[in-house]
């Protein structure tokens, strides 16, 4: 999965290659931005639950979790 945003960093775009062929993925935010990398050097791996955090708006790098009940 590689995932792409603009400038405005409110939307993003993934690209997944399936078995027949590439599957394009969109989200955007209502209110709010998306935390991106500011420049290449700043790209990495996300783990699911980074990628999930990510995609609720959330930062990926969170200090703790919360538990759900």
């Amino acid at each position: 999965l590689f995932l792409f945003c603009g400038r405005r960093a409110d939307r993003i775009k993934g690209l997944l290659w399936q078995q027949d062929g590439f599957l394009l993925l969109y989200k955007r935010l209502d209110d709010g931005h998306f935390r991106w990398p500011r420049d290449k050097n700043e790209a990495r791996e996300l783990s699911p639950q980074q990628l999930r955090w990510l995609l609720e708006g959330l930062s990926p790098e969170q200090k703790t979790t919360v538990k759900r009940r």
